[in-house]
């Protein structure tokens, strides 16, 4: 295995310095200030009071939820591909089966239980990718509080409530294609 050296070059006396980059650097900083002092360029948002809804771009990626259909049945199927595929471990899907009889039933399982943790979410949408059924998604909504640890684990009722009902599928990779 070859060495390779790397040659240097020599600094000048004005390089040794650094006046050039501190110079630069000031420069930057004086424009921002005079920018922001002359209301060119709008730095800080007051957010209780302003809020960034009107300027999310449609791309953001919220928090998670669960959707039902068209007739409020549960989408989740409880595959658990979102629960596999999430890196943090934030969701926990107990499946239980469904009878046959019931008037809801068309699959052979559903969610008992269906956790999301939004202290572990990253927000990576990878659950949302997942999904064959079209069940979880991401929502335009950044605003997550709760007191305490508990309060930020939405269980099934609360992913449900808070993701609504999404009427037919999305076809979100068509554009893609």
């Amino acid at each position: 295995m070859a060495t390779i050296v790397v040659k240097r070059p020599k600094l000048k006396w004005w390089e040794k310095l650094y006046l050039p980059a501190l110079i630069g650097g000031i420069g930057v900083t004086i424009r921002h200030f005079v920018r922001t002092l002359t209301g060119r360029t709008k730095v800080t948002m007051q957010y209780p009071e302003e809020k960034w809804n009107d300027h999310l771009p449609e791309w953001y990626r919220g928090a998670p939820a669960l959707v039902t259909d068209e007739q409020d049945r549960e989408r989740c199927v409880a595959c658990q591909l979102c629960e596999f595929i999430c890196p943090p471990r934030a969701i926990t899907i107990t499946p239980e089966e469904i009878a046959s009889d019931d008037k809801w039933a068309k699959v052979e399982k559903r969610p008992r239980e269906f956790e999301i943790d939004m202290i572990r979410c990253i927000y990576c949408g990878l659950c949302e990718e997942v999904c064959p059924e079209q069940a979880i998604f991401l929502r335009q909504e950044y605003a997550i509080t709760g007191t305490s640890r508990a309060e930020m684990v939405h269980d099934k009722k609360k992913l449900y409530e808070i993701g609504g009902k999404r009427v037919g599928l999305v076809n979100k990779w068509n554009a893609l294609k």
